[in-house]
């Protein structure tokens, strides 16, 4: 039995009643980049104090940091979102448990959550890799130039580490936006939840997922060439970078 092609199904009017299946896909495609977007700066975050934590001399950093990054990193990131979306609510008071449950957009907030501390791990541990590559050197100069530890991370180590890991970083965040598509399973009509949608509607399996295919690549190619950009312009000139 041979598949009937219908391109023009991507023109017709969803169910829904929003507008055309593109439309419903290009809505997909919004909050995609919503979610990958707050999930990066998640990511960011959690991931710098964490590779500044595994750098840092002491007995107690170190060792907590490394138990996040093992926990998160080896933790499927299906189990992590469900664990989130609907074992936490349990497990908290019950008042504040219905308020997450009710909470608007609640599947959005979620997937923020969950996957910047998912990939918050990776991050940290592209940081500490920076932080290492950099010459013992540098820290004990900037000390020696009265720099407080604090200090000479912000203002020698740390704008050196970040422009040695961009590369790998470029990586990770094309990994973010990619992951959204599992927040699906809690809800969240992001792109690849908005191709199944369609082709539970119309059973065009395979103009439904091109299409998601395409807005995927074409969103990822503009994340690369903006990072690769962005490297290019904080380039320093014999400082060297982590490739991926």
């Amino acid at each position: 039995m041979s598949y009937n092609w219908n391109w023009g199904i991507l023109f017709e009017q969803s169910p829904e009643g929003i507008g055309t299946y593109f439309y419903t896909l290009l809505l997909g495609l919004e909050w995609t980049i919503i979610t990958s977007a707050g999930a990066w700066i998640v990511a960011l975050a959690v991931g710098s104090v964490l590779g500044i934590a595994r750098s840092l001399p002491g007995r107690w950093f170190s060792p907590l940091a490394a138990a996040y990054v093992e926990i998160f990193r080896n933790i499927p990131l299906l189990v992590q979102l469900f664990l989130w979306y609907f074992v936490m609510p349990e497990l908290v008071p019950r008042a504040f448990g219905l308020w997450l449950k009710q909470l608007p957009n609640a599947p959005l907030y979620t997937a923020i959550i969950g996957i910047g501390l998912y990939m918050g791990s990776r991050v940290g541990e592209q940081l500490r890799a920076g932080i290492q590559a950099l010459p013992r050197g540098q820290m004990m100069a900037a000390t020696a130039l009265g720099l407080t530890l604090p200090q000479a991370y912000m203002q020698v180590i740390l704008p050196q580490a970040y422009r040695i890991i961009l590369p790998p970083l470029t990586s990770e965040f094309l990994n973010t936006i990619k992951n959204t598509s599992v927040a699906l399973t809690i809800g969240l009509l992001e792109l690849t939840a908005r191709a199944r949608a369609m082709q539970e509607y119309s059973f065009q399996v395979f103009e439904a997922f091109t299409a998601a295919t395409i807005l995927y690549l074409i969103l990822n190619i503009v994340v690369t060439v903006a990072m690769r950009l962005l490297e290019k312009r904080l380039a320093v000139p014999g400082l060297g970078v982590l490739k991926k």
